[in-house]
Protein backbone atom coordinates (compact mmCIF):
# COMPACT_ATOMS: atom_id res chain seq x y z
CA UNK A 1 0.00 0.00 0.00
CA UNK A 2 1.19 3.52 -0.80
CA UNK A 3 1.16 4.76 2.80
CA UNK A 4 2.40 8.26 1.98
CA UNK A 5 -0.39 8.94 -0.52
CA UNK A 6 -3.02 7.28 1.68
CA UNK A 7 -2.07 9.43 4.67
CA UNK A 8 -2.12 12.55 2.50
CA UNK A 9 -5.51 11.63 1.05
CA UNK A 10 -6.98 11.05 4.54
CA UNK A 11 -5.62 14.38 5.81
CA UNK A 12 -6.90 16.21 2.71
CA UNK A 13 -10.42 14.76 3.00
CA UNK A 14 -10.48 15.52 6.74
CA UNK A 15 -9.48 19.14 6.13
CA UNK A 16 -11.95 19.67 3.26
CA UNK A 17 -14.88 18.15 5.14
CA UNK A 18 -13.99 19.56 8.55
CA UNK A 19 -13.90 16.15 10.25
CA UNK A 20 -11.24 14.31 12.25
CA UNK A 21 -8.69 12.19 10.28
CA UNK A 22 -9.59 9.32 12.63
CA UNK A 23 -13.16 9.32 11.26
CA UNK A 24 -11.88 9.24 7.67
CA UNK A 25 -9.62 6.27 8.51
CA UNK A 26 -12.61 4.50 10.10
CA UNK A 27 -14.56 5.07 6.88
CA UNK A 28 -11.71 3.58 4.83
CA UNK A 29 -11.50 0.57 7.17
CA UNK A 30 -15.27 0.04 6.99
CA UNK A 31 -15.18 0.17 3.18
CA UNK A 32 -12.34 -2.37 2.99
CA UNK A 33 -14.21 -4.63 5.43
CA UNK A 34 -17.35 -4.37 3.25
CA UNK A 35 -15.34 -5.31 0.15
CA UNK A 36 -13.72 -8.26 1.96
CA UNK A 37 -17.10 -9.52 3.15
CA UNK A 38 -18.57 -9.19 -0.35
CA UNK A 39 -15.92 -11.42 -1.91
CA UNK A 40 -14.77 -13.81 0.82
CA UNK A 41 -17.26 -14.15 3.69
CA UNK A 42 -20.89 -14.99 4.46
CA UNK A 43 -23.57 -12.32 4.39
CA UNK A 44 -24.44 -12.61 8.10
CA UNK A 45 -20.91 -12.22 9.44
CA UNK A 46 -19.50 -9.06 10.98
CA UNK A 47 -16.13 -8.20 9.48
CA UNK A 48 -13.79 -5.58 10.85
CA UNK A 49 -10.69 -4.24 9.10
CA UNK A 50 -7.78 -2.54 10.87
CA UNK A 51 -5.25 -0.53 8.95
CA UNK A 52 -1.92 0.44 10.55
CA UNK A 53 -0.79 3.73 9.02
CA UNK A 54 2.71 3.27 10.47
CA UNK A 55 3.47 -0.15 9.03
CA UNK A 56 0.89 -0.45 6.26
CA UNK A 57 -0.34 -3.75 7.74
CA UNK A 58 -3.97 -4.59 6.95
CA UNK A 59 -5.73 -7.07 9.22
CA UNK A 60 -9.20 -8.59 9.00
CA UNK A 61 -11.20 -9.94 11.94
CA UNK A 62 -14.45 -11.83 12.32
CA UNK A 63 -16.39 -10.15 15.15
CA UNK A 64 -18.74 -12.11 17.40
CA UNK A 65 -20.91 -10.77 20.22
CA UNK A 66 -20.99 -12.62 23.57
CA UNK A 67 -24.55 -13.83 24.31
CA UNK A 68 -26.49 -16.33 26.39
CA UNK A 69 -29.97 -17.85 26.33
CA UNK A 70 -31.49 -14.69 27.85
CA UNK A 71 -30.21 -12.31 25.19
CA UNK A 72 -30.84 -14.40 22.07
CA UNK A 73 -33.48 -16.86 20.88
CA UNK A 74 -31.89 -20.27 20.62
CA UNK A 75 -33.03 -22.34 17.58
CA UNK A 76 -35.65 -25.00 18.23
CA UNK A 77 -34.79 -28.52 17.09
CA UNK A 78 -35.72 -28.85 13.44
CA UNK A 79 -35.85 -25.06 12.90
CA UNK A 80 -33.56 -23.82 10.19
CA UNK A 81 -31.19 -21.07 11.36
CA UNK A 82 -31.34 -18.13 8.91
CA UNK A 83 -28.12 -17.16 7.18
CA UNK A 84 -28.53 -13.50 8.19
CA UNK A 85 -30.50 -12.16 11.15
CA UNK A 86 -29.38 -8.58 10.66
CA UNK A 87 -32.62 -7.40 9.06
CA UNK A 88 -35.20 -9.10 11.25
CA UNK A 89 -38.40 -7.05 11.34
CA UNK A 90 -38.79 -4.66 14.27
CA UNK A 91 -41.72 -5.16 16.68
CA UNK A 92 -44.93 -3.28 15.98
CA UNK A 93 -46.12 -0.60 18.37
CA UNK A 94 -47.40 -2.13 21.62
CA UNK A 95 -45.61 -5.44 21.02
CA UNK A 96 -42.80 -6.71 23.27
CA UNK A 97 -39.30 -6.27 21.81
CA UNK A 98 -38.17 -9.25 19.72
CA UNK A 99 -35.06 -11.03 21.00
CA UNK A 100 -32.66 -11.67 18.08
CA UNK A 101 -32.17 -15.26 16.93
CA UNK A 102 -28.88 -16.93 17.70
CA UNK A 103 -26.57 -16.92 14.70
CA UNK A 104 -23.27 -18.78 15.09
CA UNK A 105 -21.70 -16.47 12.49
CA UNK A 106 -22.39 -13.39 14.63
CA UNK A 107 -22.77 -14.71 18.18
CA UNK A 108 -20.70 -16.72 20.66
CA UNK A 109 -22.17 -18.23 23.83
CA UNK A 110 -20.65 -16.91 27.04
CA UNK A 111 -19.38 -20.32 28.20
CA UNK A 112 -17.41 -20.64 24.93
CA UNK A 113 -16.25 -17.03 25.14
CA UNK A 114 -14.81 -17.55 28.65
CA UNK A 115 -12.60 -20.33 27.28
CA UNK A 116 -11.02 -17.75 24.98
CA UNK A 117 -11.17 -14.72 27.30
CA UNK A 118 -11.68 -15.40 31.01
CA UNK A 119 -13.19 -12.00 31.83
CA UNK A 120 -15.64 -12.01 28.90
CA UNK A 121 -19.04 -10.45 29.69
CA UNK A 122 -22.40 -10.39 27.92
CA UNK A 123 -22.34 -7.83 25.11
CA UNK A 124 -18.55 -7.96 24.66
CA UNK A 125 -17.18 -8.36 21.17
CA UNK A 126 -14.51 -10.96 20.46
CA UNK A 127 -12.31 -10.76 17.36
CA UNK A 128 -11.05 -13.75 15.42
CA UNK A 129 -8.27 -13.25 12.85
CA UNK A 130 -9.08 -13.94 9.18
CA UNK A 131 -6.87 -14.57 6.20
CA UNK A 132 -5.68 -11.29 4.67
CA UNK A 133 -6.80 -10.44 1.12
CA UNK A 134 -6.09 -7.36 -0.92
CA UNK A 135 -7.57 -8.38 -4.28
CA UNK A 136 -11.25 -7.50 -4.59
CA UNK A 137 -13.67 -7.85 -7.50
CA UNK A 138 -15.47 -5.01 -9.28
CA UNK A 139 -18.69 -5.34 -7.24
CA UNK A 140 -16.74 -5.45 -3.98
CA UNK A 141 -14.84 -2.32 -5.03
CA UNK A 142 -18.13 -0.52 -5.79
CA UNK A 143 -19.46 -1.57 -2.37
CA UNK A 144 -16.30 -0.21 -0.73
CA UNK A 145 -16.69 3.11 -2.54
CA UNK A 146 -20.33 3.44 -1.45
CA UNK A 147 -19.44 2.64 2.17
CA UNK A 148 -16.57 5.14 2.36
CA UNK A 149 -18.71 7.91 0.82
CA UNK A 150 -21.61 7.15 3.18
CA UNK A 151 -19.36 7.10 6.27
CA UNK A 152 -17.70 10.38 5.30
CA UNK A 153 -21.11 11.99 4.69
CA UNK A 154 -22.28 10.81 8.13
CA UNK A 155 -19.11 12.11 9.81
CA UNK A 156 -19.45 15.45 8.00
CA UNK A 157 -23.12 15.71 9.01
CA UNK A 158 -22.26 15.04 12.67
CA UNK A 159 -19.48 17.63 12.54
CA UNK A 160 -21.84 20.26 11.06
CA UNK A 161 -24.52 19.41 13.64
CA UNK A 162 -22.05 19.89 16.52
CA UNK A 163 -20.82 23.18 15.09
CA UNK A 164 -24.23 24.73 14.43
CA UNK A 165 -25.89 23.31 17.54
CA UNK A 166 -23.48 25.56 19.46
CA UNK A 167 -24.60 28.48 17.27
CA UNK A 168 -28.32 28.19 18.04
CA UNK A 169 -29.49 31.62 19.16
CA UNK A 170 -26.48 33.31 17.55
CA UNK A 171 -26.03 35.45 14.44
CA UNK A 172 -24.28 34.01 11.37
CA UNK A 173 -23.35 35.50 8.01
CA UNK A 174 -24.26 33.84 4.73
CA UNK A 175 -24.73 34.28 0.99
CA UNK A 176 -28.17 34.00 -0.60
CA UNK A 177 -27.86 30.85 -2.70
CA UNK A 178 -31.24 30.14 -4.27
CA UNK A 179 -35.01 30.56 -3.93
CA UNK A 180 -37.40 27.63 -3.78
CA UNK A 181 -41.18 27.76 -3.15
CA UNK A 182 -40.87 31.02 -1.26
CA UNK A 183 -38.06 29.72 0.95
CA UNK A 184 -34.53 31.10 0.77
CA UNK A 185 -31.47 28.85 0.90
CA UNK A 186 -28.33 30.41 2.35
CA UNK A 187 -24.72 29.30 1.88
CA UNK A 188 -23.14 29.39 5.36
CA UNK A 189 -19.79 27.95 4.26
CA UNK A 190 -19.76 24.33 5.41
CA UNK A 191 -23.53 24.05 5.39
CA UNK A 192 -26.67 25.41 3.76
CA UNK A 193 -29.35 27.01 5.92
CA UNK A 194 -32.97 27.70 5.03
CA UNK A 195 -35.04 30.76 5.85
CA UNK A 196 -38.73 30.01 5.47
CA UNK A 197 -41.00 32.62 3.92
CA UNK A 198 -42.50 33.70 7.26
CA UNK A 199 -39.03 34.20 8.82
CA UNK A 200 -38.02 36.89 6.33
CA UNK A 201 -38.57 40.61 6.88
CA UNK A 202 -41.78 41.75 5.12
CA UNK A 203 -40.98 44.03 2.19
CA UNK A 204 -37.30 43.07 2.14
CA UNK A 205 -36.02 41.97 -1.29
CA UNK A 206 -33.26 39.36 -1.50
CA UNK A 207 -30.81 38.86 -4.35
CA UNK A 208 -28.74 35.79 -5.22
CA UNK A 209 -25.16 36.28 -4.05
CA UNK A 210 -26.12 38.94 -1.49
CA UNK A 211 -24.41 38.58 1.92
CA UNK A 212 -26.62 39.10 4.97
CA UNK A 213 -26.74 38.27 8.65
CA UNK A 214 -29.19 35.68 9.99
CA UNK A 215 -30.37 34.46 13.38
CA UNK A 216 -29.95 30.68 13.88
CA UNK A 217 -33.42 29.72 15.05
CA UNK A 218 -32.96 25.94 15.32
CA UNK A 219 -30.92 22.99 14.11
CA UNK A 220 -33.02 19.97 13.12
CA UNK A 221 -31.21 16.66 13.59
CA UNK A 222 -33.88 14.34 12.21
CA UNK A 223 -33.40 15.14 8.53
CA UNK A 224 -30.79 13.45 6.31
CA UNK A 225 -29.08 16.80 5.82
CA UNK A 226 -28.76 19.00 8.94
CA UNK A 227 -31.67 21.44 8.83
CA UNK A 228 -30.32 24.83 9.91
CA UNK A 229 -33.36 27.09 10.27
CA UNK A 230 -32.61 30.80 9.89
CA UNK A 231 -34.59 33.95 10.63
CA UNK A 232 -34.38 37.70 10.12
CA UNK A 233 -37.76 38.53 11.66
CA UNK A 234 -37.23 37.04 15.13
CA UNK A 235 -37.15 39.62 17.98
CA UNK A 236 -33.97 38.04 19.39
CA UNK A 237 -32.22 38.84 16.09
CA UNK A 238 -32.36 42.53 17.08
CA UNK A 239 -30.95 41.79 20.54
CA UNK A 240 -28.04 39.82 19.06
CA UNK A 241 -27.26 42.56 16.51
CA UNK A 242 -27.06 45.11 19.33
CA UNK A 243 -24.80 42.80 21.35
CA UNK A 244 -22.41 42.77 18.37
CA UNK A 245 -22.43 46.56 18.01
CA UNK A 246 -22.47 47.58 21.70
CA UNK A 247 -19.41 46.64 23.84
CA UNK A 248 -21.34 47.46 27.03
CA UNK A 249 -23.80 44.63 26.22
CA UNK A 250 -20.93 42.22 25.56
CA UNK A 251 -19.38 42.92 28.98
CA UNK A 252 -22.83 42.76 30.70
CA UNK A 253 -22.75 46.41 31.79
CA UNK A 254 -25.90 47.01 29.75
CA UNK A 255 -28.70 44.42 29.43
CA UNK A 256 -31.50 44.20 26.90
CA UNK A 257 -34.54 43.38 29.04
CA UNK A 258 -37.30 42.97 26.46
CA UNK A 259 -37.88 43.40 22.73
CA UNK A 260 -41.14 44.11 20.88
CA UNK A 261 -40.94 43.97 17.11
CA UNK A 262 -43.03 44.32 13.98
CA UNK A 263 -40.44 43.17 11.40
CA UNK A 264 -39.67 45.57 8.58
CA UNK A 265 -41.49 48.43 10.27
CA UNK A 266 -40.61 49.20 13.87
CA UNK A 267 -38.99 47.77 16.99
CA UNK A 268 -38.87 48.83 20.62
CA UNK A 269 -36.18 47.57 22.99
CA UNK A 270 -35.97 48.16 26.74
CA UNK A 271 -32.45 48.39 28.18
CA UNK A 272 -31.05 48.69 31.71
CA UNK A 273 -27.60 49.35 33.16
CA UNK A 274 -25.99 47.40 36.00
CA UNK A 275 -23.26 50.00 36.55
CA UNK A 276 -23.81 53.48 37.96
CA UNK A 277 -22.85 56.25 35.60
CA UNK A 278 -23.50 54.18 32.47
CA UNK A 279 -26.38 55.43 30.32
CA UNK A 280 -27.99 52.29 28.78
CA UNK A 281 -29.91 54.21 26.11
CA UNK A 282 -26.88 56.31 25.12
CA UNK A 283 -24.68 53.20 24.95
CA UNK A 284 -27.07 51.56 22.47
CA UNK A 285 -27.60 54.69 20.40
CA UNK A 286 -23.88 55.38 20.14
CA UNK A 287 -22.06 58.57 19.25
CA UNK A 288 -24.21 60.46 16.72
CA UNK A 289 -26.43 57.39 16.49
CA UNK A 290 -23.77 55.19 14.83
CA UNK A 291 -24.61 52.00 16.73
CA UNK A 292 -28.37 52.08 16.30
CA UNK A 293 -27.92 53.09 12.65
CA UNK A 294 -25.67 50.06 12.03
CA UNK A 295 -28.43 47.75 13.31
CA UNK A 296 -31.14 49.65 11.44
CA UNK A 297 -29.17 49.43 8.17
CA UNK A 298 -28.81 45.66 8.56
CA UNK A 299 -32.61 45.47 8.86
CA UNK A 300 -33.45 47.62 5.84
CA UNK A 301 -33.96 50.89 7.72
CA UNK A 302 -36.36 49.40 10.29
CA UNK A 303 -37.13 52.09 12.90
CA UNK A 304 -35.79 51.30 16.38
CA UNK A 305 -36.90 52.96 19.63
CA UNK A 306 -34.54 52.42 22.57
CA UNK A 307 -36.14 53.09 25.93
CA UNK A 308 -34.95 52.75 29.53
CA UNK A 309 -36.36 49.83 31.46
CA UNK A 310 -37.80 50.50 34.93
CA UNK A 311 -39.08 48.46 37.88
CA UNK A 312 -41.81 51.06 38.33
CA UNK A 313 -44.72 50.04 36.02
CA UNK A 314 -45.96 53.62 35.55
CA UNK A 315 -42.54 54.89 34.57
CA UNK A 316 -41.89 51.87 32.31
CA UNK A 317 -45.22 52.37 30.47
CA UNK A 318 -44.47 56.09 30.04
CA UNK A 319 -40.98 55.28 28.65
CA UNK A 320 -42.42 52.60 26.35
CA UNK A 321 -44.71 55.15 24.64
CA UNK A 322 -41.61 57.11 23.52
CA UNK A 323 -41.11 59.23 21.44
CA UNK A 324 -44.38 60.68 22.79
CA UNK A 325 -44.26 62.68 26.00
CA UNK A 326 -46.57 61.22 28.66
CA UNK A 327 -48.00 63.50 31.36
CA UNK A 328 -49.06 60.76 33.79
CA UNK A 329 -49.84 57.04 34.00
CA UNK A 330 -52.62 55.53 36.12
CA UNK A 331 -52.08 51.90 37.15
CA UNK A 332 -55.30 49.84 37.21
CA UNK A 333 -56.00 46.25 38.34
CA UNK A 334 -55.23 43.23 36.11
CA UNK A 335 -52.06 44.71 34.58
CA UNK A 336 -53.86 47.60 32.93
CA UNK A 337 -52.43 51.11 32.61
CA UNK A 338 -54.05 54.36 31.46
CA UNK A 339 -51.64 56.89 29.98
CA UNK A 340 -52.62 60.58 29.74
CA UNK A 341 -50.87 62.68 27.10
CA UNK A 342 -51.26 66.27 25.85
CA UNK A 343 -53.43 66.68 22.74
CA UNK A 344 -50.34 67.56 20.70
CA UNK A 345 -48.77 64.19 21.61
CA UNK A 346 -51.88 62.04 21.12
CA UNK A 347 -51.27 60.90 17.53
CA UNK A 348 -47.58 60.27 18.32
CA UNK A 349 -48.41 58.16 21.39
CA UNK A 350 -50.94 56.05 19.47
CA UNK A 351 -48.88 55.84 16.29
CA UNK A 352 -49.93 55.04 12.75
CA UNK A 353 -52.60 52.34 12.91
CA UNK A 354 -52.04 52.14 16.66
CA UNK A 355 -48.54 50.76 16.17
CA UNK A 356 -46.77 52.74 18.90
CA UNK A 357 -49.18 51.82 21.68
CA UNK A 358 -49.37 48.24 20.38
CA UNK A 359 -45.58 47.81 20.57
CA UNK A 360 -45.53 49.50 23.99
CA UNK A 361 -48.06 46.94 25.25
CA UNK A 362 -45.97 44.07 23.88
CA UNK A 363 -42.81 45.51 25.42
CA UNK A 364 -44.25 46.06 28.90
CA UNK A 365 -46.70 43.19 29.08
CA UNK A 366 -49.44 45.62 30.16
CA UNK A 367 -52.72 46.58 28.52
CA UNK A 368 -52.30 50.30 27.71
CA UNK A 369 -55.10 52.78 27.17
CA UNK A 370 -53.91 56.14 25.79
CA UNK A 371 -56.19 59.07 26.68
CA UNK A 372 -56.13 62.80 26.01
CA UNK A 373 -55.23 64.95 29.00
CA UNK A 374 -58.07 67.36 28.10
CA UNK A 375 -60.69 64.62 27.52
CA UNK A 376 -59.71 61.83 30.00
CA UNK A 377 -63.12 60.08 29.85
CA UNK A 378 -63.00 59.63 26.05
CA UNK A 379 -61.60 56.38 24.58
CA UNK A 380 -59.36 57.19 21.62
CA UNK A 381 -59.68 55.30 18.36
CA UNK A 382 -56.71 52.89 18.12
CA UNK A 383 -55.53 54.06 21.54
CA UNK A 384 -56.12 50.78 23.41
CA UNK A 385 -53.61 47.94 23.07
CA UNK A 386 -54.06 44.64 24.87
CA UNK A 387 -51.24 42.30 25.78
CA UNK A 388 -51.12 39.14 23.65
CA UNK A 389 -53.44 36.37 24.81
CA UNK A 390 -55.48 38.73 27.02
CA UNK A 391 -58.22 39.61 24.52
CA UNK A 392 -60.76 37.06 25.73
CA UNK A 393 -60.36 37.99 29.43
CA UNK A 394 -60.74 41.70 28.70
CA UNK A 395 -63.79 41.13 26.49
CA UNK A 396 -65.40 39.05 29.26
CA UNK A 397 -64.77 41.86 31.76
CA UNK A 398 -66.31 44.42 29.40
CA UNK A 399 -69.42 42.25 28.91
CA UNK A 400 -69.90 42.00 32.68
CA UNK A 401 -69.58 45.79 33.08
CA UNK A 402 -72.22 46.31 30.38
Amino acid sequence: MDLKNLKRAIEQIAEEKGIEPKRVLEAVEASIAAAYKKDYEKRGEMIRAQFDLKTGELRFMLVKTVVDETTVRMPVEGEETPQDTTFESAPKEGEAPVVPRYNPDRHILIKEAKKIKQDAKLGDELEFPLEAHEDFGRIAAQTAKQVVLQRIREAERESILREYKDKEGEVVSGLIQRFERGNIYVDLGRAVGVMFYNEGIPGEHYRTGERLKFYVLAVQEESRVPGIILSRSHPKFIAKLFSIEVPEIQDNTVEIKTVAREPGSRTKIAVASSASGVDPVGSCVGQRGTRVMAVSNELGQEKIDIIEWSDDPARFVANALSPAEVSSVEILPRREARAYVPDTQLSLAIGKGGQNVRLAAKLTGWKIDVRSLSRPEEVQEGGVARIEGDESATEEKERKND
